[in-house]
């Protein structure tokens, strides 16, 4: 799933491409990405974008007349940059929208749609897609440490919650985490001061280190590979392999569709986190810490 990092990114290529620009036609090809009855998407048309922003981990494009499009591109959702000339693609595009000089198309991989686009017709409207979520490049050290001690959780549940910071994910929350030198199971609310301040420190550096990265790597060209799995990582979609740190090979979690990465020498004193199915399976002959595996 695209993260802040990413959205960063896709919303400066867009405001450089469509802000100011005239929006021909809003081209819904899909029935599932759309999630909104009014207003209709005949009413854009002819509308300039006249703002871009980010909600969490949403794209709002702003038109004319009060007029908002909401984006999420939720996990296999993603953004492409097409010159006029180009065709309208295959099935993977869920909905385009033209210019005269170019067409912005939302895909989708996979047979699942989770992608959405909502219509919104009042900027009163787009508090229903508002999660509350602390905007960390903006805060402070008092607001974040407020925000985290807010409920007990794990970091890696805290980190990754909408509702206490926005626009964090699996993947970022893991390198943040790798940086910090914490588990992704500790509790926010037995962490000292200092731990805080530190996570507060890894988190704020973690995102400014990957956006310039990101812009680096696309230079002025329209981000293309957007992907939760990165070459420089420390962690994150790494199992198996040293981490660049120490050496030891990265750890994984897994639960549902998701995994947790992380080095068990740098974040949990070298204790192996118990991973769900593995652990189940192997009962007492999982390793208890990373010297068995090594």
């Amino acid at each position: 799933m695209p993260e802040l990092p990413d959205i960063t990114l896709y919303l400066e290529q867009l405001t450089s491409r469509i802000l100011g620009r005239e929006l021909l036609r809003l081209v819904i090809r899909s029935p599932f990405i759309l999630r909104s009855v009014e207003p209709p998407p005949s009413a854009y048309e002819g509308k300039r974008v006249t703002g871009l922003q980010r909600l969490g981990k949403r794209i709002v494009l702003r038109c004319e007349d009060e007029l908002f499009i909401v984006i999420h591109l939720m996990i296999a959702g993603r953004l492409r940059w097409k010159p006029p000339e180009a065709k309208a693609g295959g099935k993977l595009v869920l909905a385009a929208f033209e210019f005269s000089h170019g067409s912005l198309q939302l895909t989708e991989a996979g047979s699942k749609r989770r992608a959405s686009i909502h219509l919104v017709a009042a900027s009163e409207q787009l508090r229903e897609f508002e999660r509350g979520g602390l905007e960390v490049l903006d805060a402070g050290l008092e607001d974040f440490a407020g925000r985290l001690r807010s409920e007990n959780h794990t970091l890696k549940r805290a980190l990754t919650d909408p509702r206490l910071f926005s626009g964090i994910g699996n993947a970022y929350s893991d390198e943040i985490l790798h940086r910090a030198r914490m588990s992704p199971l500790a509790l926010t609310r037995k962490l000292s001061d200092e731990q805080v301040a530190t996570l507060f420190t890894a988190t704020q550096a973690t995102l400014k280190e990957w956006i310039e990265r990101l812009r680096l790597e696309a230079g002025e060209r329209f981000p293309e590979k957007v992907t939760a799995f990165r070459e420089g990582m420390a962690v994150h979609g790494r199992f198996g392999k040293p981490c660049p740190a120490c050496g030891s090979p990265v750890q994984r979690i897994r639960y549902a569709e998701n995994e947790t990465n992380y080095c068990a020498r740098c974040q949990t004193g070298g204790r192996l986190l118990a991973d769900r199915a593995l652990s189940r399976l192997l009962k007492q002959d999982w390793p208890r810490s990373i010297d068995e595996v090594e």
